[in-house]
């Protein structure tokens, strides 16, 4: 049974529930289209944070007790720069920092904060709101919020897609609990480490390795201290902002592969980590995304890495599995498994995964149906020296990932 709004405003009395016109969306989707974004997934980011925003400042102004202006941080202006790469939006009401972290998922299982807006010190922000956009039935849902601390404290960092996790019981519903809190009880300074500091060299050298890195958000591709020096940066977010839309029509350099005989020293490439070390860290979030049976039990080494196609399964992520195993022959055996990832039980339909050879022809292809927990190509083998590509697409959008084995393993 589908409810309807004013239904679930009395389901749920204590959460603010915005109805959303389909001119507000389409001025929203306006804004974001006049705005330049380096790929389609960042357009529908901006779309999704331009929205909750558009919404949530008009809520504002119509509340009477709520005499204190609410402003965008850092300003209008800036706000590209941020959702290219991130979800979220900084207010500030007063002293009072704000932070709206939309989703436009149908189930809500958990809030996930992105860690830049927690653990970075001019981002960071006394409360957080778990919003939700119901784009179909037309309205936006506050599902509550929590503060910095209690982020810090309460909050699972997952260390795969680098946000802090909370539960929904977890939120306090009732805003007007926030806007007492903030009147009678002075904001205590927030407690967040300070970043390592760059040196010019090393700026310039990430901006430009960043900057070809388009199709997806590259916050994942460096130590978390690099990106967020980079990042918490005025100058330095706009100068990444910018090369990104520069690189947009240009053909990007042959992408360097990943090197599977370092794997076996559990050396990875950016973007890839091992499933041990998560699992190690994230057991309870993790272990039931991937299957316990005997193909993977006798793989040697395991790495994953977050997949992100954007717009075309609406901002959710996938995780690409790479299991090998050494052969008597000298050749390593190869299993690839795709997962949901962020909390979904099943994979977006029609998501194909793809073997291509070194020139580029497809010697394996598997599509997920409309439940499917994960999908996987049949076993491989690869000798050294001999290159392969793994592809993950969906509709028009696609991502490679080059593999090479440089060396004999024994």
């Amino acid at each position: 049974m589908i409810l309807n709004l004013n239904e679930l405003m009395a389901i749920y009395p204590e959460q603010i529930w915005i109805d959303i016109s389909p001119q507000e969306r389409e001025k929203a989707w306006q804004q974001t289209q006049n705005q330049p974004y380096s790929n389609a997934g960042s357009r529908w980011n901006a779309y999704l944070n331009c929205l909750c925003l558009n919404t949530f400042t008009r809520w504002v102004k119509e509340e009477p007790e709520l005499e204190e202006t609410l402003k965008i941080w850092p300003n209008d202006a800036s706000l590209p720069s941020f959702w290219d790469v991130v979800n979220g939006t900084k207010l500030t009401l007063g002293e009072t920092g704000l932070v709206l972290i939309p989703s436009d998922k149908s189930a809500f299982s958990e809030f996930r904060i992105p860690q830049e807006w927690v653990d970075i010190a001019n981002w960071a922000a006394r409360y957080y709101l778990a919003v939700n956009l119901n784009l179909d039935a037309g309205w936006m849902r506050v599902r509550g919020y929590a503060s910095h601390e209690q982020i810090q404290q309460e909050g699972r960092c997952d260390r795969l897609d680098r946000t802090y996790v909370l539960d929904p019981e977890d939120l306090i519903a009732d805003i007007n609990v926030m806007w007492v809190a903030r009147e009678l009880f002075p904001a205590n300074k927030l407690a967040v480490k300070a970043l390592p500091t760059l040196s010019r060299e090393q700026t310039e050298k990430i901006l430009q390795q960043l900057s070809h890195q388009i199709d997806y958000s590259p916050r994942l591709d460096l130590s978390f201290e690099q990106w967020a020096s980079i990042v918490a940066n005025d100058e330095t977010r706009q100068q990444l902002y910018q090369l990104r839309l520069a690189n947009q029509n240009i053909a990007p350099s042959q992408p360097k592969a990943n090197n599977l005989s370092l794997w076996f020293q559990n050396i990875f490439d950016a973007g890839w980590q091992s499933v041990e070390t998560i699992l190690g860290t994230q057991r309870e979030t993790l272990a039931f995304q991937f299957r316990t049976d005997a193909a993977l039990n006798d793989v040697s080494v395991k790495g994953l890495k977050l997949i992100d196609l954007g717009i075309d399964i609406k901002g959710n992520a996938v995780m690409l599995l790479v299991g090998l195993t050494p052969e008597i022959d000298q050749k390593v055996n190869i299993r690839v498994q795709l997962y949901p990832a962020k909390g979904e039980t099943y994979l977006p339909p029609n998501l194909k995964l793809g073997l291509l050879s070194q020139s580029g022809v497809t010697l394996q292809e598997v599509e997920s149906r409309s439940q499917d927990n994960y999908i996987q190509l049949k076993r491989f083998k690869s000798p050294a020296g001999k290159g392969f590509t793994i592809q993950v697409a969906l509709g028009d959008v696609s991502i490679k990932e080059d593999f090479v084995l440089s060396s004999l393993v024994s």
